[in-house]
């Protein structure tokens, strides 16, 4: 100690001190532990992290059979996760989210890139436009109940449901940085006929109020890419914007939809024609400060799309 004090100009003691630090990160200190000794090693800990980060869609049970295969004694499923959940690696589900192609990646990420620096003056003269489905009853989405132990089974926390679903109703809508734009209920199948008297019917009046520079958005659904929309848009002199291929969430009228949903969530309709009046009404109600907020965030959305390098966002 003396020596080595000696040597480093600091105490005995120091020398003493930093020793006694170093056996006990070594696990070299003889010092017993309270409690149930540990069923994994550090490696065995490290081996379950990587088996899991390696596959995310493996279970604890599969985790176990594949990093234990030949261990004589291998720890239980319950000691897998709780290795999992210490490392922060939880059990979640997952995000549904368009699958991407390579070449559609490269898209967005050019799309993106072309309209990163837009200002909100650009971005006023788009008129936004998709199609939506809601249902009469019920949602499409998880619904969670508060309960008691015990109560599963009381009506108050049950989740009527109907069969077949109880019928759902499709609309067109758009928006533009001027406000909302037409909701139209699509009744039966929409084809490119169809969706043409809505061009001819909804959006283009609403276009043209928008003055000279005016552009149209719209998705790549075959309906809408035919030859037969293409000409129409020719023959009225409608600018039609350049769109990326599973690109919902650059578009945000998909927030829209998602805003009338839950506006509706809590009103019961008998039939399309009283679902489709609440969300006409629910619709013209929508705030000019909710199209702000979409609008404003266009370069936030163009932005993780670039940082994504072309793969679905969290929009």
């Amino acid at each position: 100690m003396m020596t080595l004090a000696g040597m480093f100009g600091v105490t005995e003691a120091g020398i003493s001190q930093f020793l006694k630090r170093q056996k006990a990160q070594d696990g070299s200190t003889n010092s017993q532990r309270t409690g149930r000794p540990r069923v994994t090693d550090r490696n065995d800990d490290r081996n379950i992290l990587k088996t899991s980060r390696t596959n995310p869609r493996l279970t604890a049970p599969a985790i176990r059979r594949e990093v234990f295969l030949n261990s004589p004694s291998p720890p239980s499923v319950w000691s897998v996760k709780r290795r999992l959940n210490v490392a922060g690696v939880m059990g979640r589900r997952p995000v549904k989210k368009p699958l991407i192609s390579e070449k559609n990646r490269a898209a967005r990420v050019k799309w993106a890139k072309e309209h990163l620096n837009w200002t909100r003056q650009d971005w006023n003269k788009i008129l936004w436009s998709d199609e939506s489905k809601f249902l009469l009853f019920g949602s499409d989405g998880i619904q969670w109940v508060r309960r008691p132990i015990g109560s599963r089974y009381h009506p108050k926390y049950q989740l009527p449901t109907v069969k077949h679903g109880g019928g759902s109703c499709m609309v067109w809508g758009a928006f533009s940085g001027s406000g909302i734009g037409p909701l139209h209920r699509v009744n039966g199948i929409m084809d490119k006929h169809v969706y043409k008297d809505i061009l001819q019917n909804q959006m283009l009046p609403h276009l043209r109020a928008m003055g000279r520079g005016s552009v149209y958005q719209q998705d790549n659904d075959p309906k809408h890419t035919s030859l037969f929309v293409k000409d129409w848009f020719k023959s009225r002199r409608v600018n039609v914007m350049g769109w990326p291929s599973q690109s919902p969430d650059l578009n945000p009228i998909e927030h829209l939809w998602e805003e009338l949903e839950r506006r509706c969530a809590i009103k019961r309709a008998k039939n399309c024609n009283e679902k489709f009046a609440q969300l006409l009404s629910e619709w013209n109600q929508i705030p000019m400060s909710t199209i702000d907020t979409l609008l404003n965030s266009m370069q936030r959305r163009c932005q993780a799309v670039i940082d994504a390098r072309g793969f679905a966002t969290k929009y």
